[in-house]
Order: structure tokens, then C-alpha cells, then sequence
């Protein structure tokens, strides 16, 4: 058995974090091939790839790019990659997705062409399409194009992050020129013609190239094609010497609009010439490199698909059937205050109703006995009941402290706005901590009573957002026990005030907690494992990157314990190899719901311990964030729990594993019966 720290640190005993996000990325692509999945769905999946994968460069890939440029050779601790390897290996694998994204969007658009729906190119268009197409062009899409010239007077405009645009070659008596017509995201991306009983899908670009010539009166068009660019997001933060992170955060977002170029993306299926020299100069513009530029033969930016199934939705498609989220019967005929005197509830949404989270909030909103309400805030929705209930309290004297983090990355804006809006209405609003953002789930209500104070609380391993509790499977748990609320209530004080991080009972809050506290429970679980032979750990969550866990996870396995991980993407751990990860397995799930509960499991000979978190295995949540992990004191929710996660076990039609050999494979039932956690969950909780 290996068992020295410097031989399980060997770089091929882990994967890359950002190689295994492009996995999982591949995982989802793969979805639009599964035929559990409408067609819908499947198109749906197509999409979803496309935004992770801009998320991806805009982040992940533009902090690798920075690091490249500066010259920083610094190695990654797990591969001993340096940046510029990264960014190589990054480049290799992705084409290949994205290779593979654009051979199934053509397998759906034939399947479309049996529904009598088509994707029609330019080129087959008949004159009654050119007719229409030149009607949609004059009436809903020129007066919104602004043609930008490249000459001694008109500099090369600034190209916003993400959207389309056409560049021309044109000439004039022999003069060549270069123009570039930016395509408004206000604009839709597909326009559909109904004819003879089909339905044809005309891209707008496709449009706009057609008729370019009622653009550039008195020029020759040359040809033109369409391009689109990404722009770095990943921007620093200066919260060093801030008087007000509030103005910190306006800047910051100001300047991410105008962030470096970080992928360029050439849509060649109506160059009718090489467009190399087109391409150097884009390059050189936008200064990226040759590695950063993806030619393909096929429509830019796959998230158009969301057009195309709501088009289909409103013809009679069907996407997956109609689920409703259960409301808990207990909860249908009293407050969800007088359940929780006598007992823990657990919530699994979406199977399980958000309704109560909010009655939670509301119900605490409108009663006189109510003296504070405290809550974290990471991403909540547009409209949130959550935060017109906290501003209906701060309005009728309730005290309300919030939490609303203002670095969380892409709701930065959105939550300013509610910032603002709950201290006009007098909430006490804090902005997080210096140095780490608060990713925590919790809610304290403490009410009046005749006794005395009592106190109420919220935790969960997801965001405060109804619309999300709908999409992605989350967690919670609404108490009133006395060691939790404590803890609860002195986790809100350390945010608000000044202390040193408190001595909590039940809770452990990172940074640092969480991982001492998983580690102490790993080190337990080997020694009872010596002892009794039955060592048993299970872990679900988003993603495992932190490498101290990870060691400690060889080490158990190399103890013999088992160990289960149901993580849904990022995994820098490889299962299964001899003398190191034998003992332990991975899986993967995607399915219709984005996996986002967090749960730990260990069996401790007997004497379980299972915490819900919002937090994953990954170094920042460990280190670099405010995140909470919360026990399940009752032994029925836990065994409820436990028997969830030994669902997600069993399944066998959307779940992947993978191998010793860092590879992924998709599971099928092979003559067993199919399960599918998912499924089976909103078969359960159906009426």
C-alpha cells in the first residue's frame, strides 16, 4: 500500500480542475442525445452548454490568460501545470467539444426537419423567403443596425462582450474598406416564416448579410461574415482601503464591460472566400491569440435555442412533463411556526415546495411578536417576495439585518439594487466580509414570547431564490432548537459586529472549519474502520477541487473504508486506482434539475454524523468563503436523507461514472431496471 504524503501528491493521481469542468461541460452537451429527453430538452441542453461555456472563458480561462500574459509560471498544486500548459490542454479538449456541440445541433435540426421545421440557409432560399425576409428586415431590423466604418477618421469600434456582428469587406471604385455592424441583443436572434404548413427559422444575421447592400448604398459588398467576442470578467475587486464597497462594486462592474478580449468565434458558413486576413487583423485588435479563436460552421452562440423552444413550446412541442412542487401536507392548515415548535422540518426542493422558506420570512414579517429578522443574501431573484417581506418588517418597526453579498460574481448588479432597496426601507444592511465573500444560507427570526425570546431559523445548502428552487435540487432545514439557533444567532453578531470567530456547538462555519472538521471526521472513520471493518463515507456535491481533502480521502480509501462520491462537476480526484483510490467511486448526475445540494455523510461505526452545507470540497469555499455546515439532529430526517443519497446511488439512466483512467461514462440500465433519482423524486411527491 502506498502511504507517504509525497507519493499520493503525485500529479497523476489528480486531475485538472479546469480539463474536468470541460468534462462535465461535455456531460451536459451529451445530454441532447439521451432519449429519456424531449427534443425540447435535449435542444435546451445544447444551450446550457453554450453559457457555460462563455462563463467559463469570461472567468476560468481569461485568470489563466492574465497569469500567461504577466509572465507568472506558477504551477497549479495538483497537475504542476503552469498557466500556459493549462490554457494549451484547455484549448485541445475544448475544440473537441465544441466539435461535437455543432455535429449534434446538426443531428436536431434533421430531427426538427421531420416536425416540418427548418433551419434555412441563405443559400435555399426561395423567392416568396426572400420577399418576407426583406419585409422582416426593413420593418423590424434595419432601424436598429448602426454600420461602423474603419478609416483614418472612424477608429475600430469597442465590441461588446457576447454580441454578434457582421464584418464587411466592401469596396468603392477599385478603394477596399472594412466596416462593422454590431447586431443589438434587444433584437431577436430568430425570426420564423410559416409556409405551406412548415416552419422555417431564418437567423438574423443571415438577414442582415442578404440585404447588406441597403446598408452601404454606392459600395460593393466583397463578402462578410459574423463574429462575436468574449471579454474578461474575472476583474479584482480593490477592497483594500474602501470607504464604501457599494461605489466599489459600481466601478468594478463598469469596468468588466470593457474587459480584455479573451475568445473570438468566426461563423464561416457564408465566407465564400478565406477570411485570413480578415482574421489576423481581428486578432490583432483584440489581441488574442491564434489558440483563442474558434472558426465553425455554424450559427454563433447556441443559447439561440432557447428562441427556437419557446417558438416550439407555442406550436404543441412538449419539453419534460408538468411537475408542481409538493406542498408538505403537515404545513397546509398551521403556521409553520407552531410546526417547528415541536419538531425539525426538511425541505427538498424542488420535489418540496419553496413556499414555506418564504412563509418563514413573511409570516415572521407580519407578526407583532416579532422582534428581528437576520438573512444572508447571495442571488435572489428579479422580483423577490423574500425582500418585500423584509422591507414590509423594516417599514413596521421589525428589526432586519441583511447580509447581501455584493461580490457574488454576475449578480453583483442586482444585488446593489436590492441593497439599496432594503435600506431605504431601513434595513441594516451589511455588505460581507473583507477578503471573502459569504456564501452561507441562514435565516435567524427571534419573536417575543410569553416565556421569554425564542428563536427561529433557516439554513439551507441553496440561495434565497424562488426561481432557482424551482431548477436546481436544494436542501433546507426550519428549527427551533435551542443549540442551533444560538449558534445561528452568534454566527448573525460575528457578521455584524466585531469578534473573533465564535466557539459554535452545533454549526461549523468556514473558513477553515468546514475542512477541520470533514478532515477530524475522515481521521474518525478510519480509526473505527481499523477497529470494526465497516468504514462507510458518502459525499454529493457540486465540486471537489481541494487537494488537503482529497489526501485525506486517498488516505481513507487506502485504509479500506468506502467511500461514495456523487459529485456533479468539477472532480480533481480519480477513483479506483490500485493502492490509492481503490476503495473509492464517482459519479456524476445530470439530469433534468441542476444537482446543488451539499451532503456528508459518515457512518462512524454506528454513530452517524451527516451535515447539509453550503459548501462543496473546494479550496475557496474552504478558505476563502463565509460558508456554513449544519448537523441533522433528528434520526429520521437523517435516515430520509441518507435513503435520498442512496437513491442517487442506484441510479443507473443519468448518471456517469468515472474511471481510473480520468474518463467518463454514462451508465444504462443493461436489462435492470432504469432508475433515475429525479424521476423517481417527482414520481414520489406527485399526486
Amino acid at each position: 500500500m502506498v502511504d507517504n504524503i509525497t507519493t499520493l501528491g503525485d500529479p497523476k493521481y489528480y486531475q485538472n480542475r479546469e480539463l474536468s469542468w470541460l468534462d462535465f461541460n461535455s456531460r451536459v452537451i451529451e445530454e441532447a442525445i439521451d432519449p429519456t429527453n424531449p427534443l425540447l430538452e435535449q435542444l435546451t441542453f445544447l444551450s446550457i452548454g453554450s453559457s457555460n461555456l462563455d462563463e467559463f472563458y469570461k472567468v476560468r480561462v481569461a485568470g489563466l490568460q492574465d497569469q500567461s500574459k504577466m509572465g507568472v509560471n506558477e504551477v497549479d498544486t495538483k497537475k504542476q501545470w503552469t498557466p500556459e500548459k493549462q490554457l494549451k490542454e484547455i484549448t485541445k479538449k475544448n475544440r473537441l467539444n465544441v466539435e461535437r456541440q455543432y455535429a449534434l445541433f446538426d443531428l436536431k435540426k434533421k430531427e426538427l426537419e421531420e416536425h416540418r421545421v427548418y433551419f434555412k440557409s441563405i443559400k435555399d432560399w426561395i423567392e416568396e423567403e426572400k420577399a418576407e425576409a426583406k419585409r422582416l428586415f426593413e420593418e423590424e431590423i434595419e432601424p436598429a443596425l448602426t454600420p461602423y466604418g474603419i478609416d483614418a477618421y472612424r477608429p475600430f469600434p469597442h465590441l461588446s462582450d457576447g454580441v454578434l456582428h457582421l464584418f464587411v469587406r466592401l469596396e468603392r471604385t477599385g478603394t477596399p474598406f472594412i466596416a462593422i455592424i454590431p447586431i443589438s441583443t434587444r433584437l431577436k436572434r430568430m425570426y420564423p416564416i410559416s409556409r405551406e404548413g412548415q416552419t422555417l427559422l431564418l437567423f438574423i444575421e443571415d438577414i442582415i448579410y442578404a440585404f447588406l447592400n441597403d446598408l452601404f448604398k454606392g459600395y460593393t459588398i466583397t463578402y462578410s461574415f459574423t463574429f462575436r467576442v468574449k471579454r474578461n470578467a474575472d476583474l479584482e475587486i480593490q477592497e483594500e482601503g474602501a470607504e464604501d464597497l457599494l461605489e466599489v462594486i459600481k466601478d468594478y462592474l463598469e469596468k468588466r464591460k470593457n474587459g480584455r478580449a479573451v475568445r473570438l468565434e468566426i461563423d464561416e458558413r457564408l465566407a465564400d472566400i478565406p477570411v485570413e486576413e480578415d482574421i489576423e487583423y481581428l486578432k490583432k485588435e483584440l489581441m488574442v491569440k491564434k489558440r483563442d479563436v474558434y472558426r465553425i460552421n455554424g450559427p454563433l452562440d447556441l443559447t439561440c435555442l432557447d428562441e427556437v423552444t419557446d417558438l416550439l413550446e407555442s406550436k404543441g412541442f412538449e419539453g419534460y412533463p408538468s411537475f408542481t412542487p409538493y406542498y408538505p401536507a403537515q404545513l397546509e392548515n398551521q403556521s409553520i411556526y407552531s410546526l417547528i415548535e415541536k419538531q425539525d422540518v426538511f425541505l427538498h426542493h424542488p420535489f418540496e415546495s419553496f413556499e414555506p422558506v418564504i412563509s418563514f420570512v413573511k409570516e415572521a414579517a407580519e407578526d407583532k411578536r416579532t422582534v428581528s429578522i437576520k438573512q444572508t443574501l447571495y442571488r435572489v431573484s428579479k422580483d423577490s417576495p423574500l425582500i418585500e417581506a423584509l422591507k414590509y418588517a423594516a417599514n413596521n418597526g421589525i428589526q432586519v439585518t441583511v447580509l447581501v453579498e455584493l461580490k457574488a460574481r454576475f449578480d453583483e448588479a442586482n444585488n446593489v439594487h436590492w441593497a439599496k432597496e432594503l435600506e431605504e426601507a431601513g434595513a441594516h444592511i451589511l455588505y460581507g466580509v473583507k477578503g471573502l465573500k459569504t456564501h452561507s444560507k441562514a435565516t435567524l427570526v427571534i419573536k417575543k414570547e410569553r416565556s421569554g425570546f425564542k428563536r427561529y431559523v433557516h439554513l439551507g445548502t441553496g440561495n434565497y431564490n424562488e426561481e432557482t428552487a424551482k431548477q436546481y435540487t436544494d436542501m433546507g432545514l426550519v428549527s427551533s432548537n435551542e443549540e442551533l439557533a444560538q449558534d445561528v444567532s452568534d454566527f448573525f453578531n460575528y457578521l455584524s459586529g466585531y469578534s473573533t470567530q465564535p466557539n459554535y456547538t452545533l454549526l461549523h462555519v468556514s473558513p477553515f472549519d468546514i475542512r477541520d472538521r470533514f478532515i477530524d471526521n475522515i481521521e474518525k472513520e478510519i480509526q473505527l474502520h481499523q477497529s470494526f471493518g465497516n468504514g462507510h463515507i458518502i459525499a454529493k456535491m457540486n465540486s471537489l477541487t481541494d487537494k488537503k481533502m482529497i489526501l485525506k480521502l486517498y488516505e481513507a480509501s487506502q485504509a479500506g473504508v468506502k467511500i461514495e462520491l456523487i459529485v456533479r462537476g468539477i472532480c480533481c480526484l480519480i477513483p479506483g486506482i490500485k493502492g490509492i483510490s481503490e476503495n473509492i467511486t464517482v459519479r456524476s448526475v445530470i439530469g433534468r434539475y441542476l444537482e446543488h445540494s451539499r451532503i456528508y455523510y459518515f457512518y462512524h461505526n454506528g454513530e452517524e454524523e451527516l451535515y447539509l452545507s453550503s459548501a462543496d470540497m473546494m479550496t475557496r469555499n474552504m478558505i476563502k468563503r463565509v460558508e456554513i455546515a449544519f448537523p441533522i439532529l433528528n434520526s429520521e430526517l437523517e435516515k430520509h436523507i441518507l435513503s435520498i443519497l442512496k437513491l442517487y446511488l442506484y441510479d443507473n439512466t443519468k448518471a456517469w461514472e468515472l474511471n481510473a483512467q480520468g474518463v467518463y461514462h454514462k451508465l444504462n440500465p443493461q436489462g435492470n431496471k432504469p432508475i433515475s433519482a429525479q424521476q423517481t423524486l417527482i414520481d414520489l411527491f406527485s399526486p
